[in-house]
């Protein structure tokens, strides 16, 4: 990115594919709304090799400190890399952080998104292609050394004027992710403490059932060890 010289940045991971015609559609809207420094197509995410339906962006404003805001929160539809287009002008210094083992992309998108006036097209862009291991082996391997570096890049979207409780809300969503990865793995003890930094965080009425329900299967397989709870798909 430091090299780029033209007006815009395109991304895309390199064992994704784009979807022919798939950057014009992007580069057409930024002609039809000029405004623009950001845009966001649809995806559809193959998920060990099953292809999922199109994921269409949804929830979007006008007003990047909003949709920041509303991202980290989780309240609106994440972008996959390669499904957007960002201005070279809005990218500025922001860099990828990676050095952490998940949600880089996601303080990514937050920083640009916070100073982006965005636009949407419907159009399918690109395949996302996820392995549900590889996914998960992420929040398995050191797990609390991982979350807390990843804690400390978080809270440093604060400098954007994205709110504390944004962030805390955040923490809760990843800490319910990898408490359901370690209850999957029969790792009950840290399941149960990722499970309570959720609980602690502030979250939707959807994840307030989610952690009540993963401290009750919990609850129950020390109660029952013999017992094989599955692990609902994500």
């Amino acid at each position: 990115m430091a090299e780029a010289r033209f007006p815009w940045i395109y991304m895309i991971d390199a064992d994704d594919l784009h979807i022919e015609g798939g950057l014009r559609t992007l580069l057409s809207k930024t002609r039809t709304k000029p405004g623009a420094d950001m845009v966001v197509g649809a995806y559809r995410r193959r998920t060990d090799g099953r292809d999922r339906q199109f994921k269409t962006p949804a929830g979007y404003m006008t007003a990047g400190l909003a949709n920041a805001s509303a991202y980290v929160e989780g309240r609106i539809r994440s972008i996959a890399v390669g499904s957007a287009l960002v201005s070279r002008h809005t990218v500025g210094d922001t860099r990828f952080p990676t050095g952490l083992a998940y949600d880089e992309d996601t303080l990514f998108w937050a920083r640009v998104m916070s100073k982006a006036s965005l636009a949407v097209v419907r159009q399918p862009i690109m395949i996302y292609f996820v392995s549900s291991d590889r996914s998960d082996d992420r929040f398995a391997i050191k797990p609390a050394r991982r979350f807390l570096e990843w804690r400390l890049a978080l809270r440093e979207l604060a400098d954007c004027g994205i709110a504390k409780s944004s962030l805390k809300a955040r923490e809760g969503l990843v800490a319910l992710k990898i408490a359901r990865v370690h209850y999957a793995r029969g790792d009950l003890e840290t399941a149960a403490k990722f499970l309570a930094v959720a609980e602690a965080a502030p979250k939707v009425s959807t994840d307030i059932w989610r952690c009540m329900r993963y401290r009750l299967k919990i609850a129950a397989r020390r109660r029952f060890p013999a017992h094989r709870v599955q692990l609902q798909s994500a």
